[in-house]
């Protein structure tokens, strides 16, 4: 009885760690993606429509801005990239969803 609680707890404890270095290697790449495109906010929308191409989706957001989406799949999982543009086509906000 006691090696079979042993055992259950060094798989806990085994888990929790795999799900923690996933969780921090995640986070790192989520944090190099939003200071890679961040460097676009403040800057002309053109400039950057050069770089990442022709977005997937643009809208009108309910304040009068468009806003530029670019949508890609990696490894079946969706990733979303959405900047904000104001009336003078500078890009005011950055934004992403699933994207590692």
């Amino acid at each position: 009885m006691k090696l079979k609680f042993v055992a259950i707890l060094i798989s806990i404890v085994f888990l929790t760690s795999a799900c923690q270095t996933i969780k921090n290697k995640t986070d790192e790449v989520a944090e190099k993606e939003n200071k890679k495109y961040g460097l676009f906010v403040g800057g002309d929308v053109n400039k950057m429509k050069l770089e990442l191409g022709a977005p997937t989706e643009d809208i009108v957001n309910n304040i009068g801005n468009e806003v530029l989406i670019y949508k890609t799949k990696k490894y079946g999982v969706p990733c979303e990239r959405r900047f904000e543009v104001n009336a003078s086509g500078t890009i005011i906000a950055f934004s992403s969803s699933g994207c590692f």
